[in-house]
């Protein structure tokens, strides 16, 4: 398989930063570096990894408060998210304050996604799903050969993301869930923005808040 995957949690929080790459290639890129970014860098020369891009789920804090440095320091592109999220971005000085991470900056988009975008790293094609519900500018990124998902705070082994948040939305998000993700396939496996990994299909099955059951659709 030509895509490889190396998750180094990152923040207080856990979050699941991770880099991928093709194998092919070793063209690669960061997803959601939220911090620690010495970490980060480390385990992509490691793995002899190119990294080429940057690439943002959603820009809270914990996912996106170390990609100004990070861009700065390899210069890099920022692809992504959405530009609904552009509130969060420019909230970021703060956000980090809030998370423990003093040095969290704002930044601007080389590109801005939405719904239907492709994303090519290698010999590899992300395809970009915009998910709104945890936040209204999130994506998430599906390598459909692979059958993988990178897809940040929407869904989680047992669980889904919050929508307490500024401009979250419960029910926006259990529509991304189940019209947006669950369609694409029960065998797709997916990276979530904290946490272990999990398939569509169990949480189809299993997820107390979008299984089949849990929406009277069983």
């Amino acid at each position: 398989m030509a895509m490889q995957i190396a998750v180094v949690p990152v923040t207080p929080y856990q979050q699941n930063c991770s880099i991928v790459w093709c194998s092919d290639t070793m063209a690669g890129a960061v997803v959601d570096p939220g911090g620690e970014l010495d970490r980060i860098v480390k385990t992509a020369t490691d793995k002899g990894v190119v990294i080429e891009k940057i690439l943002i789920t959603h820009a809270h804090g914990d996912h996106a408060g170390g990609t100004a440095d990070l861009a700065e320091k390899l210069s890099l592109p920022i692809i992504g998210p959405h530009p609904d999220d552009q509130f969060l971005i420019d909230s970021l000085p703060e956000q980090g304050q809030y998370i423990g991470n003093p040095n969290a900056k704002s930044f601007e988009p080389s590109q801005w996604l939405d719904d239907g975008d492709e994303v090519s790293l290698g010999n590899l094609t992300f395809k970009v799903v915009h998910c709104p519900g945890h936040t209204p500018g999130h994506v998430v990124f599906v390598e459909m050969d692979a059958k993988f998902a990178i897809v940040g705070d929407v869904i989680f082994q047992g669980s889904i993301g919050r929508t307490d948040f500024p401009r979250g939305n419960h029910s926006d998000l259990i529509h991304s869930i189940r019209k947006k993700l669950f369609v694409l396939g029960d065998d797709i496996q997916f990276l979530p923005g904290h946490g272990p990994l999990s398939t569509f299909g169990d949480e189809r099955q299993r997820n107390p808040f979008v299984s089949d059951a849990a929406v009277g659709e069983a």
